[in-house]
């Protein structure tokens, strides 16, 4: 007996299972195509991992620039906070003063040309004086009254040389003292951590050199005030000179001859 078989049937199912698995291929292909790389996922609902090289380089460039905006503005703020301490440098006082040593030099100078003997350093003073003692003599005057004023104008005189002389002893004393605040401001300016420091000591030498050509003036005031008064002193002693003179010299009154006894007998 012969036994015929039917392929029919199985050739459809064979082909209806091609047929399948070729659209769950489709379904997948359009799926991975259509959606974003961090949303696709696999067959059994795990992610499904897609390597894109353009959007890897692209977040490391992005990366890198916001990196590098990070440091510049972190290099930014520190050349804010250096700056901030310069002019906090800048800003800072000097830590000496040099005025007190200035101002008592300066206080004792004055203290020397305020103790001049008979005439001040005043011009009522001074002219006061000379109107008294060293303007027109009285031909009136007795010789007595005369050599009264020539002793008074030869004491003003000496008084003057010796208050000259006085001056400059204070003058030179001054320069130790002068020279050690030199010294120490100099340190200071060029230890200074600042602008202002360094200006400060630069305004304290500068008034270090002032109060020495005050005293420069000083002395050299003095030193005029003794070659004025010798100078007078002389013209109003040529003047009694001249008046005593003519006293000697006038008929009757002057010069009697007499008989001198040098030896005794």
């Amino acid at each position: 007996m012969t036994h015929k078989f039917n392929l029919a049937p199985r050739r459809r199912r064979h082909r209806f299972r091609v047929a399948g698995v070729v659209i769950v291929s489709l379904a997948l292909v359009t799926s991975v195509l259509s959606t974003p790389a961090h949303a696709l996922f696999g067959i059994g609902g795990g992610p499904l991992i897609v390597y894109d090289p353009q959007n890897h380089a692209e977040n490391i460039l992005s990366a890198a620039r916001a990196l590098e905006q990070i440091n510049n503005q972190v290099t930014s703020l520190q050349n804010e906070a250096q700056m901030l301490i310069n002019q906090a440098r800048n800003l800072e006082s000097l830590p000496y003063s040099a005025l007190q040593q200035l101002q008592q030099n300066v206080d004792e100078t004055r203290q020397l040309l305020g103790e001049a003997q008979n005439i001040a350093f005043d011009v009522e003073n001074i002219d006061q004086a000379f109107q008294q003692d060293y303007g027109e003599l009285s031909l009136s005057a007795t010789d007595q009254q005369l050599l009264t004023d020539a002793r008074a104008r030869w004491e003003t005189t000496v008084g003057g040389l010796q208050d000259a002389m006085r001056v400059q002893a204070g003058a030179v004393g001054h320069i130790d003292s002068n020279r050690a605040e030199m010294a120490a401001l100099v340190d200071e300016s060029q230890d200074a951590v600042g602008a202002l420091q360094a200006t400060q000591a630069g305004n304290q030498l500068l008034a270090l050199q002032s109060q020495q050509l005050s005293d420069l003036v000083a002395v050299m005031s003095a030193n005029g005030r003794a070659t004025a008064l010798l100078e007078a002193e002389r013209a109003t002693a040529a003047e009694q000179g001249r008046i005593q003179r003519e006293r000697f010299l006038a008929p009757g009154s002057g010069y009697r001859p007499g008989h001198a006894r040098m030896f005794s007998e």
